[in-house]
């Protein structure tokens, strides 16, 4: 063959790949539709991001929650690997939190009670004794402004929110925006971004279930899981940290290399909800944080974040809860990855600082890749 003809099939295979590009970039698909009404009347929206061979996204304004992810699997067969309701009533109601933008600090604070520059503040005990995922009102449980966008290789929404001065008993006017971008490398990335004009304490999170095999197939105690941790967090009967950062080496919570979740689940009490140290502050860009792999599916999630812990819980208090798709949600019927600060550090100086001061702003960045193999 000439060089003419190398040449010119070389041309023309970069041409090919270039429009092929352009025509990928262009499927990504951003779509906005009715989802329902909430209790005093006020519309919901709800937001599809799709990519063309890949993963797909939906959002609803109301508690800017992740409301569904489906993925191809290794045949590229799409199933629904996030739990949630098809409906927004389901939302309205009590639920363990599904897919829901968490704050203004998820997880716990000890008797739901903290101190900042001299002054104590009560907060709702709505889990036991503690402080749980933001109080009775939190950020799960609030209409979100909205606004999406489409550009080249990604489509994205985002959300706001205005947590007036007192809200749930925390100081300080806050102001939220939660970015969702789903992207052409069949990623999604959270960007969690805030301003107070006081002193307050945040911890933002996102709680979305997941089950690789499908909503609904069952347990997730064969999923295999590694988790980039050498230490975690032991915790009191309350579930608080006792202040110590644990080896994970040789016990149940030693995931540095993948093995199923349910291998040494009975040597766990409760089963999992524990925080792992990823690293001791916030990191610049987005870390290794877990991969959960399902081995039938052949599905993959890959978890990196610029937070110094990630919480682990395995759906230990499903109880058959009726939810998208006519499917039941039982026990470890899903796990959560959650990327955030530790639990309970606003009454812990030797954690790293989740103390927000006027003029700062708090910026957290995870993002979720989807693969199958």
């Amino acid at each position: 063959m000439s060089v003419f003809c190398i040449y010119f099939w070389g041309a023309r295979a970069a041409e090919s790949r270039r429009r092929d590009k352009l025509t990928w970039e262009k499927l990504m698909k951003l779509e906005k539709e009715y989802f329902g009404q909430t209790r005093d009347g006020a519309d919901v929206q709800r937001y599809r991001l799709t990519h063309p061979r890949g993963a797909s996204v939906a959002l609803i304004e109301y508690g800017a929650i992740v409301q569904s992810v489906r993925a191809p699997d290794r045949d590229g067969q799409m199933d629904e690997i996030s739990l949630g309701f098809d409906k927004l009533d389901g939302y309205l109601g009590e639920h363990p939190y599904f897919g829901a933008t968490v704050g203004r600090y998820a997880n716990r604070i000890a008797s739901g009670a903290f101190s900042l520059e001299g002054e104590s503040y009560s907060l709702a005990t709505n889990n036991g004794p503690n402080h749980l995922h933001g109080g009775l009102l939190g950020f799960d449980k609030v209409l979100w402004d909205s606004d999406g966008s489409e550009s080249d290789g990604e489509c994205a929404v985002r959300f706001r929110h205005t947590s007036p001065d007192g809200d749930e008993g925390y100081p300080g006017r806050l102001e939220i925006v939660v970015t969702f971008v789903l992207d052409e490398s069949n990623r999604l990335t959270i960007i969690y971004e805030a301003a107070s004009d006081s002193p307050t304490p945040i911890n933002l999170t996102n709680h979305t279930y997941w089950n690789l095999a499908g909503a609904g197939s069952g347990d997730v105690l064969g999923h295999e899981l590694s988790i980039v941790a050498d230490r975690y967090l032991p915790v009191d009967e309350n579930l608080i940290p006792t202040g110590e950062l644990a080896p994970v080496e040789g016990g149940p919570l030693d995931f540095r290399i993948p093995v199923a979740v349910g291998s040494r689940l009975d040597d766990v009490e409760g089963g999992y909800d524990h925080c792992f140290v990823l690293g001791d502050d916030v990191s610049e860009s987005p870390r290794p944080a877990a991969i959960l792999r399902e081995p039938r599916s052949g599905r993959c999630l890959r978890i990196s974040t610029t937070e110094p812990g990630l919480q682990l819980y395995t759906g230990n208090f499903l109880d058959g809860i009726a939810g998208s798709g006519g499917e039941t949600f039982d026990l470890h019927g899903a796990l959560c990855l959650e990327a955030q600060h530790f639990p309970d550090s606003p009454n812990r100086d030797d954690f790293p600082s989740t103390i927000l001061q006027p003029g700062e702003v708090y910026r957290q960045v995870t993002v979720h890749e989807f693969s199958a193999s």
